[in-house]
């Protein structure tokens, strides 16, 4: 049975809502109202199409309140650092009051909430902390480039680059050309989605590209495996995280995620990001003591431009990267997946 579920975007939605926006496009579940009350205080007749194409339409509420009958609240935002906004506790409250589940990505585990707990026993709902990974990591062995599957790896000049985004429709596009691939989720987002994953970013460092090579050698059998990419090799806070994915994953060819006009580390705005081309070659360079591996295309995110502006973006991305490019959401990710075929 499909599971009804209630976003909780406040303050946030779209765009910084990745993990609500992540649902609608790519889960199975049926969103019945995003709670954003930003949004609802200033257009109460809000719907979720006005603000995204190709999503189901549900209404945009204030609070949790205000939703139709649901089973599962999904905290849809995802804050620097992973924090719990205390704003958001009366609406989590209301929706455990009810009896339904709560969902949450974040390094504040609701699940050590004394309320929350309290709360979840009380009426029957469940807590499902995404971030926590297994008790029984241990470190890589070095095995992910001898298994008989071609790995592809999104990576990125920045966090919150459109990673997870072309992963996902990489590997939705593959499966819907016939081809046998599988998702490998590494984030809170991936993770709902799939329903399974390790968060990579909460492991212990020695265990992260074991937790990589662990998920990896699950869906071995599969021909193809599209790998969700976390962070940026010059990100000064998140360099590690993506480090362990590309050792752990050992990709056989990856694909650089770049938002369009973006010049600095988002909430890091004196780090500048250098040319892509020159950040491709040094994931290269990275992997190559490793496991040999190459850049063959370039998903660039360019919501925020005009037709216009986008195809001169594109452009632009396809001299720095040196390979083909392509807005995977306007455009499709048909280029990219025939570079990666």
């Amino acid at each position: 049975m499909t599971r009804r579920v209630a976003l909780l975007a406040h303050e946030g939605f779209p765009d910084r809502a990745k993990t609500a926006v992540g649902v609608l496009r790519y889960a199975d579940d049926e969103p019945v109202a995003v709670v954003d009350r930003e949004i609802a205080e200033a257009d109460p007749d809000a719907r979720t199409t006005d603000y995204l194409d190709g999503v189901p339409d549900a209404p945009v509420v204030g609070r949790v309140a205000d939703c139709p009958d649901f089973d599962a609240l999904i905290i849809g935002v995802a804050p620097i650092g992973g924090g719990f906004n205390e704003s958001w506790r009366p609406d989590v409250r209301a929706a455990l009051e009810a009896g339904a589940d709560v969902v949450a990505g974040l390094h504040y585990f609701l699940n050590d909430d004394e309320e929350f707990a309290a709360l979840a026993a009380e009426h029957g709902g469940e807590l499902w902390d995404v971030r926590k990974p297994p008790d029984d990591l241990g470190v890589a062995e070095g095995v992910a480039r001898d298994l008989d599957t071609e790995v592809v790896l999104t990576v990125g000049t920045d966090c919150s680059t459109g990673k997870m985004t072309t992963t996902r429709e990489l590997y939705e596009a593959a499966v819907d050309r016939g081809v046998d691939a599988a998702f490998v989720p590494t984030g809170q987002t991936g993770i709902v989605i799939e329903d399974w994953g390790i968060p990579v970013d909460r492991v212990v460092s020695d265990f992260a590209a074991g937790a990589v090579e662990r998920m990896v050698r699950e869906r071995a059998d599969h021909d193809y495996l599209f790998v969700e990419g976390q962070g940026s090799i010059v990100h000064p806070a998140y360099s590690a995280v993506t480090t362990a994915i590309l050792h752990g994953a050992m990709p056989d060819a990856l694909v650089l995620c770049h938002e369009a006009g973006r010049e600095a580390i988002h909430g890091y705005e004196s780090f500048e990001i250098p040319n892509p081309g020159y950040v491709g070659g040094l994931y290269e360079s990275l992997a190559e003591p490793v496991a040999p591996t190459e850049v063959v295309a370039g998903a660039l995110n360019t919501k925020h431009l005009s037709d216009g502006d986008a195809t001169d973006a594109l452009d632009r991305y396809r001299s720095q990267v040196g390979a083909p490019v392509a807005d995977p959401v306007r455009d499709g990710p048909g280029a990219l997946l025939e570079a990666i075929l």
